[in-house]
């Protein structure tokens, strides 16, 4: 099973971590990454820049507006992700509370969808097509 563990702060634990060393949080980071790829579970993980950088596509209109913003409140927004492969949810959460974060940051937990969530849809075209994509991809 993938799960993507999603990483989100609020303002409390962004001013606390501007009091950290930036090479102690990069040390702490890169422990816990090493960790997940030792034990063969990471697939993925970056962090973000800074959402002043971004933009919002809004879809409500029949065509889709690019602007510099709103988003929403700051601990809405995420900062940084991991996607894992696990045997388990229990193996997900094992790693989540791993994870070397401070108080007022957050890790959401999501399972990605596979094939098996689209049985139904087994003779859909694009599903077909996806589980090709996914064996170029090597995924």
């Amino acid at each position: 099973m993938k799960y993507m563990l999603i990483m989100r702060v609020t303002e409390a634990a962004v001013a606390a971590a501007e009091d950290v060393p930036f090479e102690e949080i990069i040390n702490k980071m890169g422990r816990y990454n090493e960790e997940l790829v030792t034990a063969g579970v990471l697939l993925a993980g970056d962090g973000l820049s800074d959402a002043a950088e971004g933009f919002v596509v809004d879809f409500s209109a029949d065509d889709p507006i690019v602007t510099d913003g709103p988003y929403g409140e700051i601990h809405e927004l995420f900062n940084g992700f991991w996607m894992i492969q696990v045997a388990s949810k229990e193996e997900a959460v094992h790693w989540a509370r791993r994870c070397p974060l401070g108080p007022g940051t957050k890790l959401e937990v999501r399972r990605v969808t596979d094939e098996s969530d689209f049985e139904e849809f087994a003779d859909n075209e694009y599903i077909q097509k996806q589980a090709g994509w996914r064996e170029e991809l090597g995924q």
